[in-house]
């Protein structure tokens, strides 16, 4: 093993490796700044740059930009109260603050050292993590592996945010996506419609960047600009490094805390984050200057937003359970390059799993320098408005979208997934375990059917790994089923949080679950029941070991979307008129550690106005339109052209700039596409007309 590390070390001398690694750091540090895409939309855009890449070179940038993107996002938090992240902010309450009283520079330089610190313990968790994994990953067969699969959606559901049913009605759907194409066991097209391009399964750019990218540009376009003047970048660095040493102990602490949160799947940064905080707070002597500029409430969440990230790689690559939505990707683009998580990767690519540990640490160390010498700049793109980001994003994600596969039906598939993401994200639905069912899709049927054929009935079920992965399933919903006994004991105030539960960690996003409770949520699970329904009827056709998998999901995407229907209808008789919605208390609902948590209402409290959610809904609809335009003129004209007319008319009537700033931005991102083919291996789409 000390040979492979070294190994990884000395391939990391080699230029072009450090040259991609660089570009993931800035590029991670730009796209932190941006709210609602953080680690997600950083390995989502650059993803598609990495095809035709060696391995090396593709995991080099993409663990680049994943190690510094919670580096970068506390610079809004800090010097405008308005985070990056949800998971910054925690940062905000004492960044802000601190920054109030024209100390920002110490802020920035408390939280900046921490997460380079978090980086660094969580690579070095990852480093004892793996000769402590290696003989028990190395005994895994196919049913472990199977479970391994399972384990990986259902818990990604179970300890996502407050109802379990909509987690694994979610997980449920990604499967069924994960399913679309090419049989991996008879060859055989399911769900294809006669397309040419399902044929081969939907991209898993198209879905990542649907589900996430443009709901977050659809909710998030019609954002108004800040109003309140931004602190001034004042104060002195110095200060911040010397108070930071002092603090050694909560960065510890801090950092062992989100490697935990990083290890346990669907928990995330966020939730990281608080508990660092939590333990902060609980271990002060002193309490009472938390949340007006105390430096440990930077230090301990800082350190730990930046080990999730190294701890979620942990069960990802050794395990094959992604804990988060990065690491579904990172899982996804291995597997495109032959590279199985598992035994495999402990066994012949030791190597390239030592090259993510040095990857992760250096990048660690380049961001927080980098964030110390642009600081300035940095924080004047936080000030410009999500509108004015909105088409360029949209340019550039779509653009990657279209590199997987060169198909324009892709893009089509993207805004189908886009309006899909919208509401799910407005009715509270999580959408993490819909992409991790996406990526564990084809991975789960093949470990299936090898155990299925390997063994005799149901036997393979009493195998010790294959019942101890099932404990860790069961545990969970039995915790449910004990807080629901609980709350009925009435040892839980009704409606109102508990103490256990987290914080509101939506950032200002007030889109987040603002729908829950009404009739689009109901209209949301109903149409889950339809398409778990057809999907069911469809596979009827297939081969019976085609459509083995498929009836599977669809049957038990039916349970869990009729579950969730009738938790619609039960909830809604209970709600007075005007009043928020409340989620159900039922045994499957309820989860504490929750990586994107809505913050429970109480039942007095005053709902989300009506007239809020038809302006989300308008400024959604004519978002998703615009995108529509977008596709038929590039399907006409080709993508630089449509450029050229949809961008500035998109500036100019959506996000009101000025006709020259819309000119000047139109026409610098257009000279970009047209640099990229010379740069990069990308392909611009050609129209028909060309």
């Amino acid at each position: 093993m000390t040979d492979a590390a070294f190994s990884a070390l000395a391939s990391l001398a080699d230029p072009s490796l450090l040259i991609m690694l660089a570009i993931g750091v800035v590029a991670g540090l730009v796209i932190g700044l941006i709210p609602g895409l953080g680690g997600t939309g950083a390995v989502a855009i650059l993803l598609p740059v990495t095809f035709g890449m060696e391995p090396e070179a593709a995991l080099a940038m993409l663990i680049g930009a994943l190690a510094v993107v919670h580096t970068s996002d506390t610079v809004a938090a800090v010097l405008l109260g308005a985070p990056g992240s949800a998971s910054a902010s925690v940062t905000m309450l004492d960044g802000y603050s601190m920054a109030r009283k024209g100390q920002a520079k110490r802020a920035l330089s408390l939280a900046f050292l921490s997460s380079m610190a978090g980086g660094l313990i969580g690579a070095l968790g990852l480093t004892i993590a793996i000769p402590l994994a290696r003989p028990m990953v190395l005994s895994f067969g196919s049913p472990e592996l199977f479970m391994l699969t399972i384990l990986g959606v259902s818990l990604a559901a179970v300890l996502s945010r407050g109802n379990v049913v909509k987690g694994l009605t979610a997980g449920l759907l990604g499967l069924l996506l994960g399913l679309v194409g090419t049989s991996p066991t008879t060859a055989e097209e399911r769900f294809s419609f006669g397309s040419l391009f399902l044929s081969d399964g939907m991209s898993l750019v198209a879905v990542a960047l649907g589900v996430f990218g443009l709901a977050e540009i659809a909710s998030r376009v019609g954002q108004r600009r800040i109003t309140e003047k931004p602190v001034e970048l004042s104060g002195g660095w110095g200060a911040g490094i010397r108070e930071w040493l002092t603090h050694w102990s909560q960065v510890i602490r801090g950092a062992l805390i989100g490697i935990w949160a990083g290890v346990l799947p669907g928990v995330g940064a966020t939730a990281g984050t608080w508990l660092a905080y939590g333990q902060a707070v609980a271990t002060a002597k002193d309490k009472r200057k938390f949340g007006k500029g105390d430096p440990r409430g930077i230090v301990g969440p800082e350190s730990a937003n930046n080990s999730v990230e190294a701890g979620d790689l942990i069960p990802t690559f050794l395990f094959g359970i992604p804990g988060g939505v990065p690491s579904a990707m990172l899982l996804g683009m291995l597997l495109t390059y032959g590279i199985q998580p598992g035994p495999a990767i402990v066994t012949e690519h030791l190597d390239l799993m030592y090259l993510i540990v040095w990857a992760f640490a250096i990048a660690s160390v380049a961001g927080a320098f980098f964030c110390f010498l642009l600081t300035g700049q940095l924080a004047r793109l936080t000030k410009v408005p999500f509108a004015v980001l909105g088409p360029g994003l949209l340019v550039i994600m779509l653009l990657g979208a279209f590199q997987e596969g060169g198909q324009l039906g892709d893009l089509w598939i993207m805004v189908a997934l886009g309006v899909v993401g919208f509401f799910l994200k407005a009715t509270g639905m999580p959408r993490a375990p819909m992409l991790i069912g996406f990526v564990l899709a084809i991975p789960m049927e093949r470990y299936y059917y090898l155990t299925a054929n390997l063994y005799d009935g149901f036997g393979w079920m009493t195998r010790p790994g294959v019942m101890i992965f099932a404990a860790v399933l069961i545990v969970p919903i039995l915790w449910s089923l004990l807080k629901k006994l609980r709350r009925t004991a009435g040892q839980v105030d009704d409606g109102h949080r508990d103490e256990h539960d987290e914080p509101d960690t939506s950032a200002g996003d007030e889109l987040e679950g603002s729908f829950a409770g009404t009739r689009w949520s109901l209209g949301v699970a109903v149409t889950a029941v339809v398409v778990f329904a057809g999907a069911l009827w469809l596979s009827s056709s297939f081969s019976d070991e085609a459509q083995l998998m498929p009836r599977l999901v669809a049957i038990g995407g039916l349970v869990m979307a009729g579950l969730l229907v009738a938790q619609e209808l039960r909830s809604r008789p209970r709600r007075p008129r005007g009043a928020d919605p409340v989620p159900m208390d039922d045994a499957l609902s309820g989860s504490s550690g929750s990586s994107t948590m809505v913050a429970t209402r109480s039942r007095t409290e005053p709902a989300v106005e009506p007239a809020t959610r038809r302006r989300d809904l308008v400024i959604a609809a004519r978002t998703f339109g615009a995108m529509a335009v977008f596709l038929v003129l590039v399907g006409l004209v080709g993508y630089v052209a449509a450029t050229l007319v949809f961008v500035p008319v998109f500036l100019m009537y959506a996000a009101w700039t000025r006709p020259r700033t819309a000119i000047v931005y139109t026409l610098v991102l257009a000279a970009m596409l047209l640099a990229l083919p010379s740069l990069l291996p990308v392909d611009l789409p050609m129209g028909v007309l060309q």
